[in-house]
């Protein structure tokens, strides 16, 4: 984790600035083999309520999938919203999440995007190279590129084009669903990425860290609505 980068780092709080520090980021990001299994693996995912964001984190064994942690927090957004600069909203609040697992995860597994981004950094490249942590983008739905459709069989994929190269697959993670649109991070490449989304998908189509974070953050915003809706004692 680059913690002196992210004690340096001020958030932008415009476009300029955004685009200012994904330059910055894009210049150490680094799209490569992943070099050993990870023994851990986390999901995360993020909501939003009445002006605040809740981010949640979920940490597995690798490969059993047993859960360790889970983790979130609830904070003020910052930049507003701009297309295409997601990854500024949300993640501060990922980062924090991840941090208070406690333990560094061997590979973070994101329900966004990585390479396979108007700009080639989606949330999971930007918040894997903020922390230098193998980040893998699992996204349910494409942002760019083109494909053909995969085969209906588990473990089908095609290439995601966009921009003159692959930037990621569209991978089949059970027979007859809607596949996910999968790409690189950071310190991991297309095949590892296609790999580790197949290992982390055993009985669904979303992977089960991005399941569990999806479904903590789901009670989470939940439980702030129905204590919002509440009558003052």
């Amino acid at each position: 984790m680059d913690r002196d980068l992210i004690k340096r780092l001020r958030w932008p709080e415009d476009k300029a600035k955004a685009l200012a520090l994904e330059e910055r980021l894009r210049k150490r990001l680094r799209i490569e083999p992943l070099k050993a299994p990870p023994e851990t693996v986390a999901g995360v995912d993020a909501a939003f309520l009445d002006g605040k964001i809740i981010s949640a984190a979920c940490l597995y064994e690798f490969p059993s999938l047993r859960p360790i942690k889970q983790t979130h927090v609830v904070r003020p957004v910052g930049l507003p919203y701009i297309p295409g600069f997601l990854s500024f909203r949300e993640g501060p609040a990922v980062i924090e999440a991840l941090e208070k697992l406690g333990s560094r995860p061997g590979l973070i597994i994101f329900d966004g995007q990585g390479t396979a981004h108007p700009r080639g950094l989606g949330i999971a490249s930007f918040v894997g190279v903020l922390l230098d942590i193998p980040s893998v983008g699992s996204a349910k739905s494409r942002l760019v590129g083109s494909y053909r459709e995969p085969g209906p069989k588990k473990g089908s994929s095609s290439p995601l084009e966009y921009d003159g190269r692959v930037v990621g697959a569209v991978v089949r993670t059970r027979d007859s669903t809607k596949p996910l649109f999968v790409s690189p991070g950071h310190r991991i490449d297309i095949e590892g990425s296609v790999g580790m989304v197949l290992a982390c998908a055993p009985r669904y189509r979303v992977t089960e860290p991005v399941r569990g974070a999806d479904g903590l953050t789901k009670r989470i915003k939940k439980e702030l609505a129905a204590f919002r809706g509440r009558a003052p004692e």
